[in-house]
């Protein structure tokens, strides 16, 4: 007979989450991002230990930026662990050496993407967590990012019409995720690059983290990741109503907009139009200022207008309606 895993409190919230959230469906094939750092290792033992209950087909795609010495050695490190959970193993490594986290990602995503169309598999999933969404909403908050940057992390969100990306693991704390790679003997490899305090979300993971969870709250990661969630649904709630509304408010055959419709409506509501409308139109996404100077418009007198935007668009007031032009 055959031993079977211990269940665990881990393998059980996977399960529910999965089920509740829709993230997975029965009989899918799925490319399972693995870097072979301790989530990705806790991610694709737990996908296996439940692969059959679910019946997936599960696939293993690494990405070797070459942007380590060791990186080659860290994607041997990878196809080791698939030959050993006998799962297809698909290595992608960069032309070039890839230098900043933006650029990194863009390209791991759009590689693995293809991977996924090739081999005919629907879902790519990564080891992200808690502790990564908690991280990356305090990143963006310093930086200054608007309500829309801060959720960051979504559960699902599609890459192609038939390929999600899919974060099952947001729930769980890096330190979970560490326990079940330590009770099942995994390894992971140890990436050189986290301990570059040179970066920004590692001075926050290594320095401001612990300094919060001692001298504010020990659950920042908890709580911080339900602020996530709780601002991913909200956001989700006020673009759909802004999208209604910019489309109520739309001059039928000019660049312009009803202020009339949009007099009545909340601030909040006023400027993601006002975003919405000169993303269109302008060569740079809009910053602060310019959403505020559109929206001024609203309520004021007749023959008003704005400054010019970039590219020299120049918004004005004629009657009922805030017309952009050239």
């Amino acid at each position: 007979m055959v031993d079977r895993p211990p269940w665990t409190l881990l393998h059980a919230e996977l399960h529910r989450t999965l089920k509740q959230r829709q993230l997975l469906q029965p009989g899918q094939g799925i490319l399972v991002a693995v870097s072979g750092g301790q989530d990705s290792l806790c991610l694709t033992q737990l996908l296996l230990d439940l692969q059959p209950k679910w019946g997936w087909k599960l696939a293993i795609g690494h990405c070797d930026h070459r942007w380590r010495l060791d990186s080659a050695a860290n994607a041997a490190y990878v196809r080791d662990l698939a030959d050993s959970w006998q799962l297809p193993f698909h290595l992608v490594t960069a032309p070039v050496a890839l230098t900043t986290e933006a650029t990194a990602r863009d390209w791991r995503y759009r590689v693995l993407t293809e991977i996924a169309q090739t081999e005919n598999l629907t879902a790519i999933t990564t080891g992200h967590t808690a502790t990564d969404r908690s991280e990356t909403l305090l990143h963006h908050l310093l930086r200054g990012s608007g309500m829309d940057g801060l959720p960051a992390l979504a559960w699902k969100r599609p890459l192609q019409p038939e390929i999600s990306l899919v974060r099952p693991l947001l729930d769980q704390t890096r330190a979970e995720t560490a326990v079940f790679c330590q009770a099942r003997h995994l390894t992971p490899w140890e990436d050189s690059t986290n301990q570059d305090l040179s970066y920004t979300r590692n001075r926050i993971r290594q320095e401001l983290f612990p300094y919060l969870q001692t001298h504010f709250n020990p659950q920042i990661e908890k709580t911080l990741a339900q602020t996530a969630e709780l601002l991913e649904a909200e956001v989700a709630f006020l673009q759909a109503e802004a999208d209604r509304l910019l489309q109520a408010s739309r001059h039928p055959d000019q660049t312009g907009l009803n202020r009339v419709l949009l007099r009545s409506a909340p601030l909040a509501l006023q400027r993601r139009v006002a975003r919405s409308f000169l993303k269109e139109i302008l060569p740079l996404a809009p910053e602060f200022d310019h959403i505020a100077k559109l929206v001024a418009l609203i309520p004021a007198p007749n023959r008003s207008q704005t400054d010019p935007f970039p590219g020299g668009a120049i918004a004005h007031v004629d009657g009922d309606w805030i017309y952009l032009k050239h």
